[in-house]
């Protein structure tokens, strides 16, 4: 099923782990650039959205407000029952790091530190005392299929591994939202297919994923693509074949 034009997606109250409520964002770069213009969006509780766009499109700027990083101009941005809106720099600083995980193109991980080190940062900044990080971080790593390249630094791993100790790391805190930007942009084909089973396993295990791809093989992993233009949400596309089919709709 497809939606077009002003879309508004709704969903019980409650269900929906992010709610985006007539966003609006405007730059000012000489001109006035609408970076997001009017954007309603729920991301209900264990569903998978892939976003895509064209360069310019909102895709990064969307990102950045579903993960606290950025605040609406006008609108209201509720992630995991919170109003991110109403809330002060620490307090949304404290909500990335509980409930948020972070994946990135170009993996962020600290050279000098081993894997298990970059798994565990997180935790270091959270203060999470009562915590065998090391354990933790074994037991991450083992998951995503680097249980032996636990005392690997980056520099000793080839670019597919770094993502799997990126997505280890963004799953340290245990998150309820995983946020991925272009997780398979430098990856090859068949190490991005691998990449993007370990997603379906997380979304099988019930995380409420948003992910954003200019790759629409990759985007087809979802169970819906959310399309931008100019700061407004073009269609939303439901698929028939997600990475997995449970969550709400």
């Amino acid at each position: 099923m497809t939606s077009t034009g002003s879309v508004v997606e709704s969903v019980e109250a409650g269900n929906a782990t992010v709610s985006l409520g007539n966003v609006r964002r405007t730059y000012y770069l000489g001109e006035p650039v609408h970076a997001l213009d009017g954007v309603s969006l729920d991301l209900p509780d264990g569903s998978f959205t892939a976003v895509m766009g064209p360069s310019g499109s909102g895709k990064s700027t969307l990102m950045n407000m579903v993960g606290c990083l950025d605040t609406p101009d006008e609108g209201t941005v509720h992630v995991e029952g919170r109003n991110v809106t109403a809330l002060s720099g620490s307090e949304r600083a404290q909500l990335r790091g509980t409930e948020l995980g972070f994946i990135f193109q170009q993996f962020n991980l600290m050279p000098r530190l081993t894997a298990a080190e970059n798994v565990t940062l997180p935790l270091v900044f959270n203060d999470a005392v009562d915590v065998d990080r090391r354990e933790r971080a074994e037991t991450l790593l083992s998951r995503v299929g680097l249980g032996d390249r636990l005392d690997h630094a980056p520099p000793e791993l080839s670019g597919g591994q770094r993502q799997r100790v990126a997505i280890a790391r963004a799953l340290v805190n245990e998150p309820s939202l995983v946020l991925a930007d272009e997780p398979t942009g430098n990856l090859d084909t068949g190490t991005g297919a691998e990449i993007m089973d370990i997603f379906a396993e997380l979304h099988a295990a019930g995380r409420t994923i948003l992910m954003v791809t200019h790759e629409r093989h990759i985007a087809e992993h979802a169970e819906r693509i959310v399309h931008l233009v100019d700061g407004q949400i073009q269609e939303i596309e439901q698929l028939d074949s997600g990475a997995h089919t449970g969550g709400s709709q």
